[in-house]
């Protein structure tokens, strides 16, 4: 019973696994696909893109307050868990909808990084990247690619990234959070995915339970090998079966003749 129920398990692991890999390979491609198609029906061909300068650097530094009429999301392509590995290069997306009255001119896309129980305590302000001639008519929605990279001597863990984009409207600047949330910053060249650590964990899984059935065959096997405990049978039965059997047989004639000879 219990081998069986061991290849029972085996097998409904296997199928199981089978086409989880698939869906989750699907989910992935798919969610990433659909929200980068959210974000991007509109986007800026003619903006071009640098590092912040000294004339957008007061817009860069300084903090103020959204306006009305715009919404802000970020993703992370190809890249669900969030994970950043530090001093290489990690892209985001920032997409920006301007449901107001008048069109707006992207300045500039920043972040930071903070401990997560305190953002009060910043651990690095990440690079500033300016955008020229990005403009984003009255109810229109464009996508602004960001890159950058934590510092290579920060502590694997996880850390609060929060990233602002900086608009003017009717040459008053602005500023709206695309992003308020965790990240997972590892050690570079050791980055694993979701479907690498679900691969591990049912690889692991598997030698335990063959491990197990191989055990349970030994067993098994040993016990059939076991010798069965022997029965003594009295001779005194048995010498009464042959006497029955050979009466009437010239064994017990020569047997009575010798019987009267000796009398």
């Amino acid at each position: 019973m219990a081998a069986t129920s061991l290849r029972v398990l085996l097998l409904a692991l296997l199928l199981i696994a089978s086409p989880f890999l698939q869906v989750a390979r699907g989910e992935s491609d798919s969610d990433s696909e659909s929200e980068s198609d959210s974000v991007s029906e509109v986007v800026e061909e003619n903006s071009d893109l640098g590092i912040v300068g000294d004339d957008v650097q007061d817009f860069a530094d300084a903090s103020f307050s959204p306006a009305p009429g715009i919404e802000t999301i970020c993703v992370f392509p190809k890249n669900k868990a969030k994970t950043v590995a530090a001093g290489e290069q990690t892209e985001l997306l920032v997409g920006l909808r301007n449901d107001g009255e008048s069109s707006l001119n992207v300045i500039a896309v920043k972040a930071s990084v903070h401990l997560p129980f305190d953002h009060n305590l910043l651990v690095q302000n990440l690079t500033a990247v300016a955008f020229n001639n990005a403009s984003v008519p009255a109810s229109a929605q464009a996508t602004f690619p960001y890159l950058f990279a934590v510092s290579k001597f920060l502590q694997p863990g996880t850390f609060d990234l929060v990233g602002t984009i900086i608009y003017e409207i009717d040459q008053q600047p602005y500023q709206s959070t695309y992003y308020n949330g965790t990240i997972e910053v590892v050690e570079a060249g050791s980055l694993l995915s979701i479907e690498s650590v679900f691969l591990i964990t049912l690889g692991f899984a598997l030698l335990v339970l063959l491990g197990l059935w191989i055990h349970g065959q030994i067993q098994h096997l040993s016990k059939k090998t076991k010798r069965a405990p022997k029965v003594e049978v009295g001779t005194r039965s048995t010498d009464a079966n042959m006497d029955e059997w050979l009466q009437g047989t010239a064994y017990t004639q020569s047997l009575n003749n010798k019987s009267k000879k000796k009398k």
